[in-house]
């Protein structure tokens, strides 16, 4: 493994030793992955009473390693932590408020919960990862023989216990029985790795020194998967009916995304792979993935519904274990893998999605690195159940709970590239959507950042780009709730008596046969929505209220907008609700140049600001509020509601 410490250039802060070991352990995908692993720093602060106090900086709880900041360390009391550990027993809860109470920084984020074990480790700096090599060692039958194999005496060993309080105990008890002059680390079973030093350095050079000896173990008796038979992409109506019945099973709309790379196809494709994959790599990815995944070939509906009814089972064979009166998760699988397709990634919003992808991408690695050198066994189901249902696990996802209205949806906006198409598809991320934005431009690729955003350079008027821009949209996302038709052009400007053909054929194609087609092939998707599939046209004031000079503009618009009445008459049944709204005078759009709203104001002798504002409330129209609109009719406001007409044009007298 390579060392990716850099040593700074000058003598640095206790904080900032610790961010910078945390950063340089993060950088490590292998080594931690999304808010896994933890660190701490041992220091000395002058409390308000001018007294010394020892504390310890540890990682503040959702804290991600490879970004976290010095405000994300808590500093605690090092007497108060030992004090604790001498308790025989304490609920976590009870912990919790403990180790807040620990804090000499009110304003500090909550400690985590392995606190305790990093004050009771005699060293300055301690480093904590979920090292897929050691998984690889540890998650195995007998797996502290083959630790001690790789090792010796020159690391800890300590058996599974949840973690916390009790894992905080049993390595105060082991620690003093194990630990030696010559201790490099310690290894908790099925968790991972700890190593120390009185510097981060020091910590982080034995954390890679113990990884490269596991992974030159495991390399050396570690055969290449080979893909046993081919695996082929799925349909869009595959993926679409796939996702909506994990949906309906889930009561709310889930994203699922499709992968089949090299590593995917060679794992799905082995035999017994329900065998191989009997459990997580470590008890905290339980949350993300569930214990495990669903196992078939070209998944459908029904292998839903038989793993939803075996998760019920496992429900009720373990409740139970808490003491408290626990609610049932959503029962659906995280992640299916499919030995025709690849593998699906299923979560609340695309973030989650990919978040499972990567642990599972990782766990495919420890699993093949553990059969090489024996067996990969996980955690026995009541283990993995007491993980999965406990309250502090549980804490962290309801610090999720409350999600925007459209989290989960999956919505497609044309002409996305400005004006009112952008906008659009700005306010559908705003409230939880994710959305992929078409374009003409090649702006639209990168034009925002993050997951929930696919933007694809294609021309609406393109039918084999449109059935590909379908295509991926389900392979990313897994279907679609809202279409947005954005895209237009307004054509040329003259009289009928001196319209060209080329123009008015051009505005015709952009504004109606374009949309036309794009509304035919996804009425399918639209159709297998989970919550009822939204439509929202955007027109304008010239359908009800046209102006000479504009023929080509006002009649496509006025054809689009009677398509999408009879849309909305045929698709009713379907769940399908069809809305438009006509903007008048926005602006803010390619469509108007400087020179060209300078033209439009003098020849009604009016400055560019009086012509801005000339409607009956005097405001001006922005492609926001254009897009405030479309964002309301696809949320439940509308639900009652189709086929509307809504102006966003500040009161115009001839549409009135």
């Amino acid at each position: 493994m390579e060392n990716f410490w850099q040593t700074p250039t000058e003598v640095e802060e206790d904080l900032a030793e610790a961010v910078r070991g945390s950063r340089t352990i993060g950088a490590h995908k292998d080594l931690v992955l999304h808010g896994g692993g933890n660190s701490s720093i041992k220091s000395t602060i002058t409390d308000p009473t001018g007294r010394s106090v020892q504390v310890v900086y540890v990682k503040g709880s959702g804290w991600d390693m490879a970004t976290i900041e010095p405000r994300g360390f808590v500093p605690l009391r090092i007497s108060r932590l030992h004090e604790l550990l001498e308790v025989e027993n304490i609920s976590d809860t009870e912990l919790v408020n403990e180790l807040r109470c620990a804090m000499t920084n009110a304003k500090s984020p909550d400690p985590s919960i392995e606190s305790l074990l990093h004050a009771l480790l005699p060293h300055r700096a301690v480093l904590h990862s979920h090292a897929d090599a050691i998984i690889s060692l540890s998650n195995q039958p007998d797996p502290e023989q083959l630790v001690r194999q790789v090792y010796g005496d020159t690391v800890v060993v300590v058996p599974y216990v949840m973690p916390g309080f009790d894992l905080a105990r049993v390595c105060n008890e082991i620690w003093p029985e194990q630990a030696t002059d010559i201790t490099k680390g310690m290894v908790l079973l099925n968790h991972g790795l700890f190593t120390f030093g009185e510097s981060m350095e020091e910590a982080y050079a034995l954390h890679i020194r113990l990884i490269s000896e596991a992974e030159t173990f495991l390399t050396a008796r570690g055969p290449t998967l080979k893909r046993h038979s081919a695996v082929v992409t799925p349909s869009a109506q595959q993926i679409v009916a796939l996702r909506k019945s994990l949906s309906d099973h889930a009561k709310r709309p889930l994203i699922v995304s499709h992968a089949a790379d090299d590593a995917i196809s060679s794992f799905v494709t082995q035999s017994a792979l329900s065998n191989l994959c009997n459990g997580p790599a470590t008890p905290d990815h339980i949350i993300r993935t569930k214990q495990l995944p669903l196992v078939g070939e070209a998944v459908s509906g029904r292998e839903v519904a038989e793993y939803v009814a075996e998760y019920i089972k496992y429900f009720e064979r373990n409740r139970h274990r808490s003491r408290d009166s626990l609610s049932m998760l959503d029962p659906t699988p995280r992640y299916i893998l499919d030995s025709k397709h690849g593998m699906y990634s299923v979560g609340k919003t695309k973030k989650d999605a990919d978040i499972v992808f990567d642990i599972v991408s990782h766990t495919f690695k420890i699993i093949t690195d553990a059969n090489a050198v024996g067996t990969y066994t996980s955690l026995p189901e009541g283990d993995l159940f007491d993980i999965e249902y406990w309250e502090l696990e549980q804490a962290k996802l309801l610090l999720g709970a409350s999600s925007p209205e459209l989290s989960g949806q999956i919505a497609i906006v044309t002409g996305a590239a400005s004006g009112i198409g952008r906008a659009c598809a700005e306010v559908l991320m705003s409230l939880g959507a994710s959305v992929v934005g078409i374009d003409i431009s090649a702006s639209v690729v990168g034009m925002f950042e993050g997951p929930q955003w696919l933007g694809l350079c294609a021309d609406v008027c393109d039918r084999a780009a449109l059935d590909l821009a379908l295509e991926q949209t389900a392979l990313t996302f897994g279907g679609l709730d809202i279409l947005v038709l954005a895209a237009g052009v307004f054509g040329q400007s003259s009289p009928i008596s001196d319209l060209e053909a080329s123009s008015w054929d051009r505005t015709i194609e952009v504004n109606f046969n374009a949309a036309q087609r794009l509304l035919t092939a996804s009425h399918p998707l639209l159709k297998n929505s989970p919550v009822g599939g939204k439509v929202v046209l955007i027109g304008t004031k010239n359908v009800a209220a046209p102006g000479p000079g504009a023929a080509a503009y006002s009649t496509s618009k006025a054809a689009l907008i009677q398509l999408g009445r009879v849309a909305a008459l045929e698709w009713a049944a379907d769940g399908i609700r069809v809305n438009f709204v006509h903007p008048d005078a926005v602006f803010d759009t390619g469509l108007w140049t400087p020179e060209l709203l300078a033209e439009r104001a003098a020849k009604y002798e009016m400055t560019v600001d009086e012509y801005k504002h000339r409607n009956l409330l005097s405001t001006e129209v922005t492609s926001n509020k254009v897009a405030q609109m479309v964002g309301t009719m696809c949320t439940d406001v509308f639900s009652a509601t189709t086929g509307a007409q809504v102006p966003v044009d500040g009161g115009n007298e001839r549409v009135i």
